[in-house]
């Protein structure tokens, strides 16, 4: 690997690490998202029971919490999905991503859970999920237009006979 390569590598790891760092912050410690206060157990075992509440309240909370619940939950794991197979030879496999994705939600969720830290929730679950998906089809539309432009470069050789 060339010097260049190796820094960009070491660089996405960095920004990868930082989002971590970040996305931890946010989930366990941020008083902007409701992270003080009661600390009792709350879970949602009941697939699209928050996602549908937020939105059948909309009109009396507003559109911001239901912004900040779905879209947010997505958002929050598309970086995830992907830096994961910029990073790593199996994270280039979609299924190993969004299943790596998944558990590093579940493993979220099982710790706000154990500490009383917010609520364990399903939907957030299947919405981190489809975060970690969308975010591997990101990179992997900008890897594959990447490869069709170096195609598009590459001079043609003529036939000679």
């Amino acid at each position: 690997m060339d010097a260049n390569k190796h820094k960009l590598k070491i660089g996405e790891l960095v920004l990868f690490a930082a989002y971590l760092i970040l996305l931890f912050y946010l989930v366990f410690f941020s008083e902007s998202m409701g992270r003080t206060g009661e600390h009792q157990y709350r879970y949602n075992l009941t697939l699209f029971r928050e996602i549908k509440r937020f939105f059948v309240y909309r009109k009396v909370m507003g559109y911001e919490p239901l912004l900040l619940n779905v879209v947010g939950n997505v958002l929050a794991f598309m970086p995830f999905g992907y830096f994961l197979p910029k990073l790593t030879r199996r994270g280039e496999n979609l299924f190993f991503t969004v299943l790596l994705g998944f558990e590093l939600s579940l493993g979220v969720e099982l710790l706000q859970l154990i500490f009383k830290i917010g609520c364990f929730d399903v939907d957030d679950l299947l919405l981190n999920t489809v975060g970690s998906f969308l975010g591997y089809l990101v990179y992997f539309f900008f890897t594959r237009r990447k490869i069709k432009r170096k195609k598009s470069k590459k001079p043609k050789q003529e036939n000679r006979a």
